[in-house]
């Protein structure tokens, strides 16, 4: 199996169709095929890990993390939800992330827990302040005010780019609950960020 190799960018390539014949055959060894599903997911899991965790080197480690996991499913014909591959795979990326952020809450740990998107204190210090841009450091503090399962959708639907109707699988919920919970997250980040309520209307499941 190819390594994933990632960069902190934020490049979205269109995602490899959701073809049965082209997941067979990265399951069966085909490194085209292997190589083609990395390239089409591969940047949008390390971002939306990076989004959770801030940190490079722990992202590229919990996306290393789901690609070994999503080839040995694969392999094993343990993938059986034909149709919503996409979806499935960023579960598989929430719960690597969680697993992770558990661990360092409960032991001591080489990353430091206060850097993990986990409900915990996560407010940079000063330090990190001077080091980001204002907007940033604004929005990332602003995000801390949302609960964790806020902060969830906002982080799937911004940074990895899915629609409501794959959120909902992610998450398992149903996709109106859903659909109103990210529209009073992003008005509660707008309303911590000084800026108008530009979308009053209810959100569209796409």
């Amino acid at each position: 199996m190819s390594g994933v190799a990632m960069s902190s960018g934020s490049a979205r390539p269109a995602p490899a169709p959701d073809d049965p014949s082209l997941l067979a055959r990265a399951a069966g060894g085909d490194e085209g095929a292997w190589r083609c599903v990395v390239a089409s997911y591969a940047p949008r899991v390390f971002a939306l890990v990076r989004s959770r965790c801030r940190d490079d080197d722990l992202a590229e480690e919990i996306t290393q993390a789901v690609f070994v996991t999503m080839a040995e499913k694969l392999g094993a014909g343990g993938y059986d939800e034909r149709g919503r591959f996409e979806a499935w795979l960023f579960r598989v990326a929430m719960n690597r992330f969680r697993d992770h952020a558990r661990r360092a809450k409960r032991q001591a740990s080489p990353v430091d827990p206060s850097t993990l998107d986990a409900g915990a204190d996560t407010r940079p210090g000063p330090g990190d302040r001077d080091g980001l841009p204002s907007d940033l450091a604004r929005l990332r503090e602003a995000l801390e005010a949302l609960n964790e399962a806020d902060r969830e959708i906002v982080h799937l639907r911004h940074h990895a780019g899915l629609t409501f109707k794959q959120i909902a699988e992610v998450l398992q919920e149903p996709l109106g609950t859903l659909l109103a919970r990210h529209h009073r997250a992003l008005a509660k980040l707008r309303k911590v960020l000084g800026e108008p309520d530009e979308h009053p209307n209810a959100e569209h499941a796409s």
